[in-house]
């Protein structure tokens, strides 16, 4: 698959190794910084390399640590940024691809873990980003004012004020301090929309006890 080439969905590998990771989400159009270094990791790294620079990013779902449970839902991602240490560690960026629901998970005898992956649910994904005119930037950015005092954190105002919806959804969805189960939930809304309005929800949620004025003058 040729990098800058507009993938179409027959495009997309039916077979996906697959890397678990609890509290992580890659989502698609975002870009997900790793530090690989687990031999099993390495491995399945320098398979990817070696094809089609793809796998999915997945979250473990309980069950034995060893060989945990998968969630239904993960995200294929491509390797677009590889370096390698000193120590042998690899260091890459996946940039998400199409969100996929595991179909089945492959017995073999590689180190890593594989699934056969079916992305019918999700082949929006592969559109461009849009506008959303829908989108009530002060509302979230009221909400997300909110979320990150409670925490001590900050971000640029500049950049969320100016950058496209759909990027700085995505964006915050897989940066902002949530559960894995709020990932999950925001990874497995199918639409955008969806998506936008459980992020706001989950933050107002969180700040619905904080005191203070709840008057978005700051962001005119």
């Amino acid at each position: 698959m040729a990098a800058g080439r507009a993938i179409k969905a027959g495009d997309l590998p039916q077979v996906i190794p697959v890397f678990p990771l609890g509290g992580v989400l890659l989502l698609p159009h975002a870009q997900l910084p790793l530090n690989i270094f687990e031999p099993r990791y390495l491995n399945m790294i320098d398979d990817a390399m070696a094809a089609e620079r793809m796998i999915g990013m997945i979250q473990p779902a309980g069950g034995s640590p060893a060989l945990p449970a998968l969630a239904a839902v993960g995200c294929l991602g491509r390797i677009t940024s590889f370096a390698e240490t000193s120590d042998g560690r690899y260091l890459i960026t996946l940039t998400g691809v199409c969100r996929f629901r595991v179909a089945n998970e492959l017995a073999g005898r590689l180190p890593y873990r594989q699934v056969r992956a079916n992305y019918a649910e999700f082949v929006e994904d592969l559109k461009p980003l849009v506008d959303d005119e829908g989108f009530d930037r002060i509302r979230f950015l009221a909400a997300l004012k909110a979320f990150l005092e409670r925490r001590g954190l900050d971000v640029d105002w500049d950049t969320a004020k100016d950058a496209p919806a759909e990027a700085l959804v995505n964006s915050l969805s897989m940066a902002l301090p949530f559960e894995p189960a709020e990932r999950q939930a925001l990874l497995e809304a199918v639409a955008f929309e969806e998506r936008r309005e459980t992020l706001i929800a989950l933050m107002e949620i969180d700040a619905a006890d904080r005191s203070g004025d709840d008057d978005p003058h700051w962001l005119q």
